[in-house]
């Protein structure tokens, strides 16, 4: 790697808060506070943050996490009902429960709060299996699974986690852990340079180069993260120049220049499950075009960016009459593409069943997204990857931290005002889609009850944190 390209990134170490979001966006909401009345807020929100984590520590299994509990503790979820045994890796699961501890933390100094985070990285360390990655899930009464998943930022997050969590910690078991998860990161790496959906091979579409659900973009951030924390390390950086390889030679050729969801060995358009075409994806397309300049920035080599200006045009070229993207394209004609299981054509949205049209993105408005990511690329060619870095990483002055904290302080009347006094942040009435007996299709029914959730937990201690933070720096002025 260049100099310029660590010396980018060990400003990420060295500077601590950093805010990163455009200036032009943030607006005043009239909620100015007096010094005096934010100094009591300040207090207000750490003590909230104590009573969260405190609380949702409880509610752990054997120091991990799963997606939502009823608050008598007798039912629990992931992406399905779960046992006493069973935790899950798959954010907002364990991973992300455990940089929610962290992130309170390095806002507070909160002691008790890192000790949640190293017994959130104990429970991983514990399913952490042969392989040196993670599935779905991790059930503690059969630790056996060899399997790695790298769908839904699963073993991602986890090997995120546990790198953030070693900068903190002298903890031999979590930094052996960490580097077994980094050496797996390198191995599982295909030869073209991408990284499949599973490992090890499958003999099916998990064996594939895998962008569906921000695969291989997961694992390219998490091998960006990993440099910047371990910047001595050669095959770190070899793995990276790899990577951005694969995102070359796998952009497809004109008229249709985008990205598929996943590739087989021949690095051509491949099936997955029945209703996943191989075709051309407008999503994975605007998340590609941001990986590259990810990796522009830190490999400094401006060949990354010659994909991005067709995929571009073609991403607005493929806009449809509803002002949305599909999901899939088809290869060649260019129309969108709508498969219901098992594997039929269907010839619009409404065609598909319930299961599937509720069930599965396949139209999303990308306007704002494909916005940013032109404007992104636009500031790229003009200021070049050390400066396009200064620009998206900058301290913030006085009056902007003012206006930052104006803008999240409503949201953090709304926190305060909704939390338990135990601690707890319950979702009232929670509506979710009825689990069907195997082999059944949803039906449409929905069942409703109070459940506690660990996206709105890692959801408010992010704004909690932020504020703190944010408070901390205006101090300082």
């Amino acid at each position: 790697m260049t100099f310029q390209g660590r010396k980018l990134l060990s400003y990420c170490t060295l500077f601590g808060l950093m805010a990163v979001f455009n200036i032009s966006t943030i607006f005043a909401q009239n909620n100015s506070l007096s010094q005096a009345e934010r100094v009591d807020l300040n207090e207000k929100v750490k003590a909230s943050m104590r009573k969260g984590v405190a609380f949702f520590q409880t509610i752990n299994t054997e120091g991990g996490y799963v997606y939502f509990v009823t608050p008598d503790l007798s039912l629990k979820w992931g992406e399905v009902p779960l046992d006493n045994q069973t935790i899950e890796v798959q954010p907002p699961g364990t991973p992300a429960v455990g940089q929610s501890f962290l992130r309170v933390y390095k806002a507070t100094g909160d002691e008790q709060a890192l000790e949640f985070a190293k017994e959130a990285a104990y429970a991983l360390i514990r399913g952490q299996n042969i392989n040196g990655g993670w599935d779905h899930t991790i059930n503690f009464n059969k630790l056996d699974n060899d399997k790695v998943s790298f769908d839904d930022n699963q073993t991602q997050s986890a090997v995120s986690f546990l790198m953030a969590l070693d900068q903190q910690l002298e903890d031999s078991l979590i930094n052996a852990a960490t580097q077994r998860a980094l050496k797996m990161m390198m191995h599982t790496q295909l030869s073209n340079g991408g990284w499949p959906h599973k490992y090890p091979e499958q003999g099916d579409y998990h064996d594939y180069a895998t962008f569906n659900d921000g695969g291989i973009n997961d694992c390219i951030r998490v091998m960006i993260e990993a440099y910047q924390y371990y910047p001595n390390d050669e095959a770190i950086e070899k793995s990276l120049r790899k990577a951005a390889r694969f995102m070359n030679i796998s952009q497809l050729p004109p008229p249709q220049p985008g990205w598929a969801q996943q590739y087989n060995e021949f690095l051509q358009p491949a099936w997955a499950r029945t209703f996943e075409p191989a075709a051309v994806c407008p999503l994975v397309t605007v998340n590609n075009i941001n990986t590259l300049i990810d990796l522009y920035i830190v490999l400094d080599k401006k060949t990354i960016l010659e994909p991005i200006p067709d995929a571009l045009r073609w991403l607005r070229e493929t806009r449809m009459e509803n002002g949305k993207w599909a999901r899939f394209v088809e290869l060649g004609t260019g129309k969108p593409l709508y498969y219901d299981r098992p594997r039929i054509r269907v010839e619009n949205i409404e065609d598909l069943h319930p299961e599937r049209r509720t069930g599965y993105g396949y139209q999303s408005d990308l306007q704002s997204r494909l916005d940013k990511s032109s404007l992104r690329y636009e500031k790229a060619l003009k200021l070049g990857s050390k400066d396009l870095w200064k620009s998206e990483h900058h301290f913030l002055s006085k009056d902007q931290l003012s206006l930052r904290l104006e803008e999240i302080t409503g949201d953090i009347m709304a926190i305060l005002e909704a939390q338990e006094k135990s601690g707890a942040w319950i979702s009232k009435n929670d509506s979710f889609k009825k689990r069907m007996p195997s082999g059944e299709r949803w039906n449409g029914q929905y069942l409703t009850m109070d459940r506690i959730s660990s996206a709105v937990f890692n959801e408010n201690i992010a704004t909690l944190s932020e504020y703190i933070s944010l408070s901390k720096e205006l101090d300082k002025y």
